[in-house]
């Protein structure tokens, strides 16, 4: 009986176990998944797809073959992944609006600007684009190293030999554990240009490349507003963004009137969703000057927009709608690659293009040390076949005559064992007059590309004549004088830069001027806002919810701010002109400002500049804030009082008087002064009273000499009061008789 063997369980700390775990799963992310490398410009599976259609013989100039058979290849051979993803990645490498030098060509419904998906894999054919090629030329001269795929059945190339500068020309996007990618695509042309100046001058500063490649070009166009210092500096640190707009243009119609065309929008964006959110502006009448919005468009992008009137000024339209829509967009840039494949790191415009120099150059020593290997072994033939053509008839009679010519051979014409197995397997027209004729020919052309080749290895200058000539083709087949190559995107001049911004702050004039008008805002108990026209005062024809009721009834001014303080210590701020309108049961609070599920709204009010407010939480600390540092137009709000854990805010009242009365849980009551608590911006405060159990219920600031109100609106005279005035943070006592039973104030 075989014996039993014992499970190799070993105790390990959790916390160094998930680490090691953990990171072991983010270096993959990194450096399998997110960044592509810095020499090809390709994430794993875009090499492992074009590998496959290669090996599939898809070259541009043969037939199409079924999606389904690429992205099968791909997963059974190279990438053990979903077939959706492996899809979606081949999708994205044939969308000309998606890429900027596609390296797939569809045949199909491949999607399209509008967001619509592409038609299942089973429908759809795909080949390699002439660019594709680019990138995998020398595959079969030893260009790069090849690894062992994931089942060890097959190889794969580590990188492709890349003639095409597909990192910048192309970009990429992709987000890893702990970091991230962002590059957007430019013009080959330009990025051609900066390569032979940096290749012809290693030591050439950025600004001079910055004269070749000026900034982005989209596939899908449109007008970079950006300055060129922004852009450069950008470059210069590989981290920023590109401010895009839409193109436009100003189009006649009947009558005096014109129509705004839109040809090209910004990238990445659908036109779709577009358009459905600029009629959405229009339906919540954000978009005063705008009538209408319709898509007419073919091929080619054609959004059509209505102004109002005649008398609309269009620049003015158009920048409402670059700041309320994504016709204007910031792409980002993160130069954020693996460097040499292995480190990620940011580079610089320079960095990246040096990277894609050096990867050439390696490709191509690697490639001309293996074409002297095959010129080598192929001379070493014919200088047998040479050696032997001068006495056939001997080499006939030792073939003939001989069981084992091969060492007789070998012998009589001093063979190397290559060079007679070459002669064995010769035909016997090859023994022709002619043919000799042939073999010299081959072998002097040989010699000459043998010497200029050890040439070539020998000399830096020679390779990087090399590199400026293969840089220069590819400038030739897909640069900017070719219908793919020119550029796309334009830029705004600097003059137009300054006109931008004074059109966007005539905007702003605009949005702020709000007519003056009362209103009446109400928010729910459970949270639900609206605004009643006119000030109008509590009355059961306004309706809630059912199981809802009245909370806050606040009368205002279209020009006021609404103030909300919340219990986990933040406040909020929103316009009182944007409030939803009174129809219905209005709208939730949450999908105007962040607050917490587990939090609620302590108070409601509005803002009055310079006033102060008294803050106070549960375990009895507070302090005075001016109510202008509390302002906070972010949905974010912000957080004005610190909250400990098992604490909340629970009181926001006006601190006007001289004098604090605080009540607390336990019904004892304190009255001290003002001044003994301080003013602060933000905080936890100080202790108002102290509590041996229970908290905080209520605070209020009042004038002594006036007198205190309770919550049955019974007023206190100082007299009656003056057993509970002491000092802060003491415990108090229990209040007057008469006093409210809910113990809070009126």
């Amino acid at each position: 009986m075989a014996e039993a063997t014992e499970d190799d369980i070993r105790p390990e700390p959790l916390a160094q176990a998930l680490s090691e775990r953990y990171l072991a799963y983010a270096l993959s992310t990194i450096t399998q998944r997110a960044l592509p490398d810095a020499r090809d410009g390709l994430k794993p599976v875009h090499r492992r797809l074009l590998h496959a259609m290669r090996e599939l013989g898809l070259k541009p100039e043969s037939g199409f073959k079924k999606c389904a058979r690429v992205v099968g290849d791909v997963i059974g051979k190279f990438h053990p992944h979903g077939d959706q993803a492996v899809y979606d990645a081949l999708v994205r490498l044939a969308q000309d609006f998606a890429v900027r030098y596609p390296l797939v060509e569809g045949q199909g419904n491949f999607g399209n600007v509008d967001g619509d998906n592409p038609a299942a894999m089973r429908y759809t054919e795909s080949r390699l684009t002439a660019i594709a090629q680019s990138l995998l030329e020398g595959l079969d001269e030893d260009a790069v190293d090849f690894r062992a795929t994931y089942d060890g059945e097959d190889r794969e190339p580590v990188v492709l030999p890349a003639a095409f500068p597909n990192l910048l020309a192309n970009g990429a996007n992709g987000i890893a554990v702990g970091m991230a990618t962002s590059i957007p695509p430019h013009n080959l042309g330009e990025l051609c240009g900066a390569l032979v100046a940096l290749i012809q001058n290693p030591n050439t500063q950025e600004r001079t490349l910055f004269k070749h490649v000026k900034g982005p070009d989209f596939p899908t166009g449109g007008i970079i507003v950006d300055d060129p210092d922004s852009i450069a500096e950008a470059y210069r640190t590989g981290r920023g963004s590109f401010r895009v707009r839409a193109r436009w243009h100003r189009e006649e119609a009947a009558r005096g009137t014109y129509h705004i065309v839109v040809d090209q929008i910004p990238y990445q964006v659908q036109k779709a969703k577009l358009i459905e959110k600029i009629a959405e502006l229009i339906e919540q009448k954000k978009l005063p000057l705008l009538d209408d919005v319709r898509d007419e468009s073919t091929e080619d992008i054609r959004v059509v927009l209505v102004p109002k009137n005649r008398t609309v000024e269009p620049e003015i339209l158009m920048e409402q709608l670059f700041r309320q829509s994504d016709l204007e967009t910031r792409v980002p840039l993160n130069m954020n690659v693996l460097d040499n494949g292995l480190i990620p790191r940011v580079m610089s415009l320079k960095d990246a293009l040096q990277a894609f120099i050096n990867h050439r150059r390696t490709v191509l020593e690697r490639r001309s040390a293996h074409r002297l290997e095959k010129i080598a072994a192929r001379l070493d033939i014919l200088e047998g076949y040479l050696a032997v053509y001068l006495n056939l008839d001997k080499v006939i009679k030792i073939i003939r005559t001989e069981d084992e010519p091969k060492p007789k051979l070998m012998a009589a014409f001093k063979l190397t064992e290559t060079q007679a197995d070459a002669i064995l397997n010769m035909r016997l027209r090859s023994l022709r007059k002619l043919e000799e004729m042939e073999i010299r020919r081959e072998h002097s052309e040989l010699s000459k590309e043998q010497k200029a080749l050890k040439k070539l290895l020998g000399s830096d200058k020679l390779k990087s004549d090399k590199l400026i000539e293969e840089v220069k083709e590819i400038d030739a087949k897909f640069g900017l004088k070719t219908a793919l190559g020119k550029r796309r995107t334009q830029f705004a001049k600097a003059a137009e830069i300054a006109k931008f911004q004074a059109i966007a702050e005539e905007v702003v004039a605009l949005e702020t001027q709000v007519e003056r008008e009362p209103v009446t805002v109400v928010c729910s108990e459970k949270g639900w806002l609206r605004s009643l026209k006119g000030h109008q005062e509590q009355s059961d024809a306004v309706k809630y919810r059912e199981g809802d009721r009245a909370r806050f009834w606040i009368h205002a001014e279209t020009t006021d701010q609404l103030m909300m303080f919340a219990t986990d210590g933040r406040f909020f701020t929103l316009d009182c002109a944007k409030l939803p309108g009174g129809r219905g049961n209005g709208e939730a609070i949450r999908s105007f400002i962040d607050l917490p599920s587990d939090a609620d709204l302590v108070s409601m009010f509005v803002h009055v500049p310079g006033r102060k407010l008294l803050l106070g939480a549960t375990s009895g600390h507070g302090f005075v804030m001016n109510e202008d540092d509390a302002v906070a137009m972010k949905r974010s709000g912000k957080q004005a009082m610190s909250i400990p854990t098992g604490t909340e805010a629970v009181v926001c009242t006006v601190a006007e008087g001289d004098s604090v009365a605080v009540i607390g849980e336990n019904r004892k009551l304190l009255i001290f002064p003002l001044d003994e608590v301080p003013e602060m911006a933000r905080g936890r405060g100080v202790i108002l009273q102290r509590y041996k159990d229970g908290h905080l219920l209520d605070v209020r600031v009042f004038t002594w000499k006036q007198g205190l109100k309770d919550q049955n609106n019974r007023a206190w005279s100082a007299s009656e009061l003056k057993e509970w005035k002491g000092l802060r943070a003491q415990a108090g006592r229990l209040p007057p008789k008469g006093w409210a039973k809910s113990g809070k104030f009126g």
